[in-house]
C-alpha cells in the first residue's frame, strides 16, 4: 500500500493535459466484444481500471495489448460468456460486458460487479431493460445469468432513472438485436455519445445518443466491424483540476478538454470568483482571492456531476461565507466528509445535504481516501491546509487519475508518493 504526502500552501501554476474519459474507455472496451477483429482505442489515461478490464477481456477469450495511451483489443471468433468474481470485484464497469456478450453468445454470466463504495447502485435496470429485449436474467450464488437463445429482439425501453451504466448496457445489447428499440428516458452524459459514435463506426445504427431518446436499428450478427476510435477527454478529471486551481489561487491552463461537458461547474467556479476563459481545445481557470461559498446540487447530465461533488466540497471548506451541497444521486457519497472534518472543515449532514462554513484555513492531518473522488478531494483540502496532510488508501485515486503526483509536481505542489507502513507488522 502506498500514501501521499502532501505539504500545504502550494500555488498551482501552468499547465496540464487531460487523457481520455475513464468512464468511456472502460465502456469501449466492452463494446469491442460485439466484433470479431482487432480494435483500436487511443487517448486512453494509465490507470488500474484499464488494466482490470483488460485482465477481464483476457479472461474472456480476447488479447489485449496496452501501450501508453494505447489500448488494442483482439476479438476472437469465439468467446468465453463467463466474467468471474475475482475480475469483476474491483471494477462496477465490468458489468457492461453483459450486454455485449448476450447480443453475440446470446447468454451471459457476469459476477455482481464492485467498485467504489459510495451507495446503491443496482442492476435492476440493466436486467429489466435486456427483459424487454428477450433476454431472461436471474440472480444466482452472486452472479447474474442472462440468456437469450433465440436472439434478441427490438422493444421500448423505459427507464425510471437515466441511469448511464444501463443505458450503455441496453445500447450495446440494442445494435445486434433484431428490430428497432427506443430507450427512453435515457442518460445524456458525453460517454454516451463517445461509445454511440464507436458503435456507429464499427456499423451500428444509432440515432440520438447526447438525447432522452435513442434509437437503435438491429443490425445482423457478424455484420459489424472493428474500428480504431479516439476517446472524449475526461470531464471530470478536468474539473478536478480547474478546481485545483481555483482553490489554490492559482493559475492553470487545461489543455485536451471540452469546456462544454462542464459547463455547470465552470460557471460555478465563476460565481466563486474564479477567472475562467474558453480556448481552443481546452480552458483557462485562475484565481486571485479567496473563494465564495457555492451550493451544488448534484442531477444526471447536463445538471452537475457527482463525480465532481467532493471537489466542490473541499473548495466550500476554504470558501468565504456557507454553501449547501445536496447528492441526489449516491447516497453514501457524503461518507469522505468525517475525513475532510479532520482537517478541520466544518461541515454539517443530514440525508443527502450537506452544509459547509468555510474557514480561512485548514491544517493539514492524516485522512483516508474512501473512492477515487473523494480521494482526490482530500488530496486537493491538503494542498490548501497548514501543514502535511498524509493521504491513505491511495489505490483508489490511482484507478481514477493517471499520474496524479507527478502532474500535480509539475504545478507547483510538493506532494510525494511513498510505502505506507503496516503498523501491525514488525
Amino acid at each position: 500500500m502506498e500514501r501521499f504526502r502532501v505539504m500545504g500552501g502550494a500555488r498551482l501554476a501552468g499547465e496540464v493535459r487531460i487523457d481520455g474519459a475513464k468512464n468511456s474507455v472502460l465502456k469501449l472496451m466492452a463494446a469491442a466484444l460485439l466484433a470479431e477483429g482487432r480494435t483500436t482505442l487511443t487517448n486512453v489515461p494509465e490507470i488500474l481500471d484499464i488494466d482490470y478490464m483488460a485482465a477481464l477481456l483476457r479472461r474472456l477469450g480476447c488479447e489485449v495489448e496496452l501501450t501508453p495511451g494505447t489500448v488494442v483489443i483482439d476479438v476472437p471468433a469465439e468467446l468465453d460468456h463467463e466474467a468471474p468474481y475475482e475480475l469483476v470485484r474491483r471494477l462496477r464497469a465490468s458489468i457492461c460486458v453483459l450486454g455485449p456478450l448476450v447480443a453475440r453468445l446470446g447468454q451471459a454470466k457476469v459476477a455482481l460487479p464492485g467498485g467504489d463504495a459510495i451507495g446503491s447502485r443496482g442492476l435492476d435496470m440493466h436486467t429489466a431493460g435486456l427483459a424487454k429485449l428477450g433476454a431472461t436474467s436471474e440472480s444466482e450464488h452472486g452472479y447474474i445469468i442472462a440468456s437469450a437463445p433465440n436472439g434478441l429482439k427490438g422493444a421500448t425501453v423505459w427507464l425510471d432513472f437515466p441511469s448511464v451504466g444501463a443505458t450503455e448496457n441496453i445500447l450495446m445489447a440494442a445494435v445486434l438485436a433484431d428490430g428497432t428499440t427506443v430507450i427512453d428516458n435515457a442518460a445524456r452524459e458525453p460517454e454516451i455519445v463517445d461509445l454511440a459514435d464507436m458503435l456507429i463506426q464499427m456499423g451500428a445504427k444509432v440515432a440520438g445518443a447526447g438525447t432522452s431518446t435513442i434509437e437503435i436499428e438491429g443490425v445482423p450478427a457478424g455484420s459489424l466491424s472493428p474500428t480504431s476510435h479516439r476517446t472524449v477527454p475526461d470531464r471530470i478529471v478536468a474539473g478536478t483540476w480547474a478546481v485545483a486551481a481555483a482553490m489554490t489561487r492559482g493559475d492553470v491552463t487545461i489543455r485536451n478538454a471540452n469546456p462544454h461537458h462542464l459547463e455547470l461547474p465552470l460557471d460555478k467556479l465563476v460565481t466563486a470568483g474564479a477567472d475562467v476563459e474558453w480556448l481552443a481545445g481546452g480552458f483557462r481557470v485562475s484565481m486571485d482571492r479567496r473563494p465564495e461559498a457555492v451550493d451544488i446540487m448534484t442531477l444526471p447530465y447536463p445538471g452537475f456531476p457527482t463525480d465532481l461533488q467532493p471537489a466542490y466540497i473541499a473548495l466550500n471548506t476554504v470558501a468565504e461565507g456557507s454553501a449547501m451541497v445536496t447528492e441526489n444521486i449516491f447516497e453514501a457519497r457524503f461518507m469522505f466528509v468525517n475525513e475532510m472534518v479532520r482537517l478541520g472543515a466544518e461541515i454539517r449532514t443530514d440525508g443527502h445535504h450537506a452544509v459547509i462554513r468555510g474557514r480561512p484555513h485548514l491544517s493539514g492531518a492524516p485522512v483516508k481516501s474512501h473512492d477515487i473522488r473523494a480521494g482526490a478531494g482530500l488530496v486537493l483540502a491538503g494542498l490548501v491546509a497548514e501543514g502535511e496532510t498524509i493521504v491513505t488508501d491511495v489505490h483508489h485515486i490511482d484507478r481514477g487519475y493517471a499520474g496524479f503526483v507527478e502532474q500535480l509536481n509539475e504545478l507547483g505542489a510538493e506532494v510525494i508518493r511513498e510505502p505506507d507502513p503496516d503498523l501491525f507488522t514488525e
